[in-house]
């Protein structure tokens, strides 16, 4: 299984195995990790689910739709080049290792 790993504000690192087809954000919930809210549980209308994707991984990803562009515009941590919801960060075997920071803060 293919895994992800999120870095948190504080330093720490946590490595989930991610099941293909799964979102960054429904793993990081699921098992209540500390700093992905996902409020609205993936529908991209509260932007609590923000992370920066590593540079590596950034051009493995499909492009950022329109509503996820603007939704970027309305998180609580100003917006980086590499900025994506986990909502919309699917996991795929192509993606084993992703590293993620956790926005800070999200609300």
């Amino acid at each position: 299984m293919p895994k992800a790993i999120y870095l948190h504000p504080n330093g720490e690192r946590t490595e989930l195995d991610v099941a293909n087809g799964t979102s960054l954000m429904l793993a990081a919930t699921g098992r209540e990790l500390a700093g992905i809210v996902g409020d609205c549980g993936g529908v991209m209308s509260c932007a609590t689910c923000h992370v920066v994707v590593d540079g590596a991984f950034a051009a493995l990803l499909h492009p950022r739709s329109d509503t996820e562009n603007q939704m970027l515009d309305y998180t609580a941590m100003s917006r980086e080049p590499n900025s994506r919801l986990s909502c919309q960060i699917v996991m795929s075997d192509a993606l084993d290792g992703i590293r993620v920071r956790i926005a800070d803060p999200q609300l």
